[in-house]
């Protein structure tokens, strides 16, 4: 885990625009770095055929197979959500404007969002979809399964930061730091992906880079200037 800290502030000793005189502002900024615990990845399957018949069952067929090895390889059933069903016609074009568009084929797909909790199969999982007839990916998210206490040591983080920030400035402008007159949280921001490390799990499986997500709040504190 590292902790990084990155600093804002606006100082306010006289009367500047959102201050009045007797107070310093200081905008604290607080980051924490995570390794993830959960992904979440969209997949599915998409066939091309004479009919629509023949194209929904086979996509039919084929997401079954998916699914199946999903729920095999233990993914629960509450992780798997359909994202997208479609069916649509395949048009031939053509060069000249007399002769009108026509249908040639139909086109059915299927996407599902799964969330894998065990990270160490992700690459199991999408080299085994893929043999089983999985043909579109289209993508792969890395999370946490509980993301409130690393959100919580960023909150922490932020706030000791303005505070460091508005002792020095009081004691650089030679006046005693009072009471916090306010506090308030400019946000907390969803983890985002950083630093990425592949892993691969076994010969059949699809490298991942799984990497470290970041998360970070942006806290403002007044404080009144002891007299």
């Amino acid at each position: 885990m590292r902790i990084a800290r990155l600093w804002m502030l606006v100082v306010a000793l006289a009367s500047p625009v959102g201050a009045m005189a007797g107070e310093i502002t200081v905008t604290g900024y607080g980051r924490v770095d995570r390794v993830p615990d959960m992904a979440t990845i969209t997949l599915g399957v998409t066939h091309q055929a004479d009919n629509a018949r023949e194209a929904v069952s086979n996509v039919a067929q084929t997401s079954g197979a998916v699914l199946t090895t999903l729920r095999e390889m233990g993914i629960d059933a509450r992780d798997m959500r359909t994202s997208d069903l479609s069916l649509q016609p395949v048009w031939q074009h053509s060069s000249s404007s007399v002769h009108p568009p026509k249908v040639t084929g139909y086109s059915a797909s299927n996407r599902v969002s799964v969330r894998v909790r065990d990270l160490e199969i992700l690459g199991d999982i999408l080299g085994r979809v893929t043999t089983d007839g999985a043909n579109l990916f289209q993508g792969l998210t890395f999370g946490l399964q509980d993301a409130k206490p690393a959100q919580d040591e960023a909150r922490r983080t932020a706030v000791a930061d303005a505070k460091a920030r508005a002792t020095l400035y009081a004691e650089a402008a030679g006046v005693s730091l009072g009471s916090v007159i306010s506090l308030s949280e400019a946000g907390v921001s969803a983890p985002r992906p950083m630093m990425m490390r592949e892993a691969l799990a076994s010969d059949m499986a699809m490298p991942v880079a799984e990497g470290e997500l970041s998360l970070s709040a942006t806290v403002t504190l007044v404080f009144e200037i002891a007299e």
